[in-house]
């Protein structure tokens, strides 16, 4: 067939994706073989594609593909995420522009209107992702609110809460008024903030004296229930046992005393308002205080808030610094930086809160967890500078509060059956809920009307923290067969941002439910960040849209060029200049492949010594490449290992291989040399698959024709064998001779299709194994071994090696003597410059060791060139 000059990712991307689907090759059933498995980390059902879902899951296709070729039976299950914060969100907002409020819905309408924009819109990203060459199981989808995933997620908060672990509180909670839910600690992001310090004046009842209390936040005057002094500070002992007015609505509180106060901090004077504050709330139950809540759900403020009914908390907080000023009670304002929490999904500042809530008792819980990471490393994190982060969140964990006030996700599946806080049961299903109410009240009147099920639902990390055993039913049927055979998983490459909200709390239910991990190791990519290291978003316009990226360059290159730059746990610095080396790449090898092809075959001719020891060097230095490779996946150093072979491609098959059996011009190429050729090449497209699938399977059928059972997507991954170390570093020297002899081509204008004589003065007693490799790529007619140098010759040194091309007429020997006498005193003056450098006590003793270092090798270098220009010289006069 003739092979088209360039290669066309965009047509050829369709055909084998295609390809691969239609033979199944991404489905994995239960067999003999070892599994290899991994489960992606479930994007929003809602989400698109971003650069940070194109690095993860490039490289999870990488260690499947691998794993694939390997022989192991590889299932990569794939899913979204029902995101019940995010989603939610999004599906009011579009009934709000329909002139729809979710309140006037019942919660089965909504959900129609939930579950409708899901199926619209959710799963797009996993299409967008088959662009990307991904090779998941797609029959084995999962989706976090399927019936069988819900129910395990009902199980086990069933079985948590029977074993003691899941709690109802009335708790001081993180309440998002943008999205009206509570949120856990972990989902509050705390950022500094510049606002104000207000002093304000608090009138002594029945008396004209006045204390001045710092806040900064005057809007909750309204919910004052108590100043606080401590009894160590002389100077309001005069006010223990009075009480105080609050401005404006004129609330009579108690003065209280407690050391919790800090004497040194603001005036000394602390106003108490335990309905908003966690400190105060604990302050407030020690003293029996009042409890006056005075925002809405929306953080607005209520009837407490008087004549700012309604209104948001930080327009009446700059309205009423006004009225108390007005009145003479704001004595001042200073600026003030301080820690504000935000709601990392929608931003919006946090409003501590209490409520009724539902939590999950975590010190028990999570000792498995520590140790397995941090004691017996029986999951290793990589890289492993994260175990300090993951010992931090866990042993500072705290209860997780895993209720939200949304109606989309699992429903609570605790069932009231009377007023009193603890009438009320937890079971899998309404008759279960019924039998228990029954036998808990002694009431076998009561029926299924009589029970109302919590409204709220449950955290979404509460349903994706089963993940790797739920896909496999591992929860609703721990002896299913699938379960037994891929669980544990293998690897896990998700963002360090979700440690501890997914990673650890996955490794907590892992060994809660089977007392296994869940996996074995975990790769956690860098943030993908512009060239300028801004962290991409959308509202700097620097985050490229990825479909376009595959549309330009390739997925091929996409993906190279994203791995290229991606070491486990750093930040990537993504250049589209990267995508474009991917994409060079491509047509890098796909020309390689063409010149093969191009050649003419001939059974008839012997092989060239050239050709013999080209194929053994070859096969030595894919072997050490290959062992290299080896150790970088063990290590999870992928853009290490897409480095190896990148350069054993480009450099050593492409630059050096290829051009050692290159036949001469318009002769044809052994057979023997052209079929380890095509087998040298088959070598680097099993290596590549994993990196470049696309391109690599094209090339893997045109080179020959191959059933369905003969796929590269199912060949076989090289093997490790013994190679010649020697032959390798042989050749080394062998190219800096090559070179040696090029440099002199090219600086004499010597035409390559002139021959040249080359003698050697073997000092080193180098091998003389490449020697046919010389003679081919240095074009020699005349080649042998001396032992007096030779005048009026041309020389260059590889370590003691001396090497003479005798000069041909065409060269003005004067001429030469004079450029080598300029060039040999330029290089002595640059080395005069050098060794002052290090000659200076004070430069050696401040400069850091690496400019050290590289001052040094410029010394080095200068008296290499010196030592062989002098030499030059010698040979020419």
């Amino acid at each position: 067939m003739t092979i088209p000059a360039q290669f066309d990712a965009k047509t050829i991307e369709q055909k084998w994706y295609d390809y691969w689907m239609k033979n199944n090759y991404f489905h994995s059933t239960p067999d003999h073989r070892t599994p290899y498995t991994i489960v992606i980390p479930p994007p929003n059902v809602t989400g698109v594609l971003h650069m940070g879902h194109m690095l993860n899951n490039t490289i999870q296709d990488v260690l499947i593909r691998r794993a694939r070729l390997k022989g192991f039976n590889a299932c990569w299950v794939p899913g979204t995420d029902h995101a019940s914060i995010a989603t939610e969100a999004k599906v009011v907002a579009k009934l709000k522009a329909e002139g729809i409020n979710k309140n006037d819905l019942s919660r089965e309408e909504f959900l129609k209107h939930a579950w409708d924009w899901t199926d619209k819109y959710g799963g797009v990203i996993l299409e967008q992702l088959k662009q990307l060459g991904c090779s998941c199981d797609w029959n084995r989808t999962k989706f976090t609110m399927d019936p069988d995933m819900s129910a395990s997620v009902i199980r086990s908060f069933v079985d948590l809460y029977n074993k003691g672990y899941i709690y109802r509180g009335y708790r001081m909670v993180n309440w998002d008024p943008e999205a009206k839910t509570t949120l856990s600690d972990e989902e509050v992001i705390y950022e500094e903030q510049q606002g104000k310090l207000y002093f304000l004046k608090y009138k002594i009842e029945g008396s004209e004296d006045f204390l001045t209390i710092a806040t900064t936040r005057p809007e909750t005057i309204f919910g004052d229930t108590a100043i606080c002094i401590n009894p160590n500070d002389e100077r309001f002992q005069h006010l223990k046992g009075k009480q105080a007015i609050v401005p404006i609505c004129g609330r009579i509180i108690p003065i209280i005393q407690d050391e919790y106060v800090d004497i040194e901090f603001g005036t000394g004077c602390l106003k108490v308002t335990p309905a908003h504050d966690m400190n105060d709330r604990t302050l407030g139950e020690k003293h029996n205080l009042e409890i006056v809540d005075i925002f809405n759900e929306d953080a607005t403020l209520n009837s407490f808030g008087l004549h700012y009914q309604g209104q948001d908390r930080f327009v009446v907080r700059e309205a009423i610094a006004k009225e108390l000023e007005s009145i003479g009670a704001l004595v001042k304002t200073e600026t003030h930086i301080n820690k504000v929490g935000t709601s990392e999904r929608t931003k919006a500042v946090i409003e501590p809160r209490l409520s009724d809530q539902w939590f999950l008792k975590m010190e028990e819980l999570v000792k498995p967890a520590i140790k397995s990471v941090l004691e017996t490393e029986e999951i290793k994190l990589y890289p492993k500078k994260f175990d300090n982060t993951y010992r931090h969140w866990l042993e500072n964990i705290r209860d997780w509060n895993i209720s939200r006030q949304l109606w989309w996700g699992q429903q609570i599946p605790a069932y009231y059956y009377g007023d009193a806080k603890e009438d009320f049961v937890v079971a899998e299903s309404k008759e279960e809920a019924l039998s228990l109410a029954q036998k808990k009240t002694g009431n076998a009147q009561l029926t299924a009307e009589n029970l109302t099920q919590d409204v709220d639902a449950l955290d979404t990390w509460f349903s994706s923290w089963l993940w790797p055993m739920a896909v496999f039913g591992g929860i609703m049927d721990p002896e299913s067969k699938d379960f037994k055979y891929y669980y544990p998983t293998n690897d896990l490459v998700t963002g360090p941002d979700i440690l501890f909200f997914w990673v650890a709390r996955m490794i907590i239910a892992g060994y809660e439910y089977t007392g296994k991990k869940p996996f074995s190791n975990v790769y956690l990519t860098g943030l993908v960040r512009d060239k300028h290291r801004r962290k991409m978003s959308k509202s700097l316009g620097n985050s490229p849209d990825p479909l376009d990226l595959i549309e330009k360059f390739g997925a091929d290159g996409v993906r190279v060029g994203l791995l290229l730059s991606a070491s486990a746990g750093n930040d990537i610095m993504f250049d589209e200049e990267l995508c474009l080396q991917g994409k060079s790449f491509s047509n890098k090898i796909w020309n390689a492949f063409r010149l093969i092809k191009g050649w003419d075959v001939s059974s008839e001719i012997p092989q060239p010594e050239s050709s013999k020891v080209a194929i053994e060097w070859y096969e030595a230095k894919l072997q050490q490449t290959l062992a290299e490779i080896e150790d970088h996946f063990e290590k999870y150093r992928i853009s290490d290992a897409l480095m190896a072979i990148y350069k054993l491609v480009w450099d050593d098959f492409c630059s050096w291989f290829l051009e050692m059996i290159k036949p001469a011009y318009q002769q044809p190429i052994d057979k023997a040399t052209f079929d380890k050729a095509i087998e040298m090449l088959e070598n680097n497209l099993k290596l590549l698959h994993p990196f470049m699938p696309f391109l690599t399977e094209e090339i893997w059928h045109i080179i020959a024709e191959r059933n369905t059972e003969e796929a590269l997507i199912i060949s076989e991954w090289p093997a490790l064998k013994p190679f010649n170390a020697q032959l390798i570093s042989d050749f080394e020297n062998t190219i800096e001779v090559i070179s040696g002899i090029r440099t002199i081509r090219k600086e004499k204008n010597i035409p390559f299709k002139d021959t040249i004589d080359l003698s050697i003065i073997n000092n080193d007693k180098s091998s003389t194994y490449f020697d046919a490799v010389v003679v081919k790529l240095g074009n020699i007619s005349n080649y042998g071994y001396v032992t007096e140098k030779i005048n009026g010759a041309l020389s260059f040194r590889v370590k003691s090696n001396e090497y003479f091309i005798p000069i041909t007429g065409a060269i003005n020997v004067d001429e030469e003597i004079a450029k080598l006498t300029e060039e040999l005193k330029y290089t002595q003056g640059f080395l005069k410059s050098v060794q002052a450098k290090l000659s200076n006590e004070k430069f050696v003793s401040g400069a850091p060791e690496k400019v050290l270092e590289m001052e040094r090798k410029k010394e080095a270098d200068a008296l290499a060139k010196i030592a062989t220009i002098e030499q030059s010289l010698a040979s020419l006069k």
